[in-house]
């Protein structure tokens, strides 16, 4: 199967199915000398492990990481990192009556017109067990990054028709949230709706929100490798992921220029502070970045220095970091395992009615920030370390 290695210096190939033995993840082009442990994958693995609420599926993983190679004496050695994960809980006879049927909403069609055969217990390939593998080398991507001042930040920003409100962003809060959302009154309307979709034996959809801080300007190929393009790539590269926006995304097609281009201002221009942009900020103040210099990360110590007054670009120009926070957005549709009846269409050409057993999320949102967190991280990682060569003065 082609299509499992994402990156270009920072390469990551994934591997396994949902009901195989194991599934994990190999990771190439980790500099040599990151402390690196079990344990610090696993601080990842556990916020999109199954069975940690009611909203999650009940298959009970305990998702251990098992570092196989690349790391010696608690350090990556700079050669191909290996992890695994077994799979402890399979229960593949919740699956034998679909063994013929391609369910709605699923992949199971196309890999059976593919590839002539299909691995129907529980989507193989196509399982959302299959991010473990992303998540895992995410969790290097974001320990690489944090040491050059750079954060990413995910979160739920709505679940059905409920959305979060900028207003009410709660970091602490985010911290405890069964459904990682940084808005407590939001959450219990989306746990009522939830509630409501599970009586009904039906599922949500919803969109989680990723802002990106501490980034160096002019990071991103200007053709065909943009940083947008390649965000745009990492998201919908996750299963279940039908659209994504960068800044103002869709918005910005109902406005004007003079409303859309990102002016600056001196901070202390009276009358003229910034205005804020139409999402959450998960930190308490923004940093503008006034230079670059490879993966060295140097941010403004002047704080007279211009900034922008809006962020509709977020924080992407030209496929290029502008220096300012990068904001996107990636919407999951709901899950499409569901309990009610669905008529869906047989190997043989004919159409039955089904209910599918087994268990499943009723929204995969909140077990999806992390995957969104990790995506865009390897993304970033692989884009700065490719920007080493644009320049000589290294």
């Amino acid at each position: 199967m082609a299509g499992s290695t994402f990156g270009t210096l920072f390469r990551v190939t994934s591997w396994g199915e949902s009901h195989g033995k194991a599934l994990g993840v190999v990771v190439d082009g980790c500099p040599a000398g990151l402390p690196l442990s079990e344990e610090d994958i696993q601080v990842y693995l556990d916020r999109r492990k199954p069975g940690r609420s009611r909203y999650a599926t009940a298959r009970s993983e305990g998702d251990r990481a098992q570092i196989l190679s690349g790391v010696f004496e608690g350090k990556t050695t700079g050669t191909p990192i290996s992890i695994l994960v077994s799979n402890e809980d399979q229960h593949s006879k919740d699956y034998s009556n679909i063994a013929d049927i391609y369910r709605p909403g699923h992949a199971d069609l196309g890999f059976d017109k593919k590839y002539g055969f299909r691995d129907y217990r529980g989507g193989g390939r196509s399982s959302g067990r299959e991010t473990i593998g992303r998540v895992a080398a995410g969790a290097i991507a974001c320990r690489i990054l944090a040491l050059k001042g750079i954060r990413v930040t995910a979160y739920t920003k709505a679940i059905g028709p409920v959305s979060c409100d900028p207003a009410r962003f709660d970091a602490d809060y985010l911290k405890e949230s069964t459904l990682c959302m940084p808005d407590r009154e939001a959450e219990e309307r989306a746990q009522a709706y939830l509630n409501r979709c599970m009586e009904e034996k039906d599922s949500s959809g919803g969109i989680v929100e990723c802002v990106i801080t501490g980034m160096p300007q002019g990071i991103g190929e200007p053709v065909f490798d943009k940083l947008d393009a390649l965000l745009g790539q990492a998201m919908f590269s996750i299963g279940a992921v039908k659209g994504v926006e960068i800044g103002a995304g869709f918005e910005a097609a109902g406005m004007r220029g003079s409303e859309n281009n990102d002016q600056y201002m001196y901070p202390d221009s009276p009358g003229n502070g910034p205005s804020t942009p139409d999402r959450y900020h998960p930190d308490t103040g923004s940093q503008e970045n006034s230079g670059r210099s490879g993966l060295d990360v140097q941010h403004s110590d002047n704080e007279n220095a211009p900034m922008k007054m809006s962020n509709h670009a977020g924080g992407i120009l030209g496929g290029m970091s502008d220096g300012t926070e990068i904001v996107l957005r990636a919407a999951f549709k709901p899950t499409p395992s569901i309990a009610r009846p669905q008529s869906a269409l047989a190997s043989d050409g004919s159409v039955r009615m089904i209910e599918i057993r087994g268990r499943h999320d009723p929204v995969i949102v909140p077990r999806a920030v992390v995957v969104v967190e990790c995506m865009a991280a390897i993304t970033v990682l692989d884009l700065l370390m490719r920007d080493l060569s644009s320049r000589l003065d290294w």
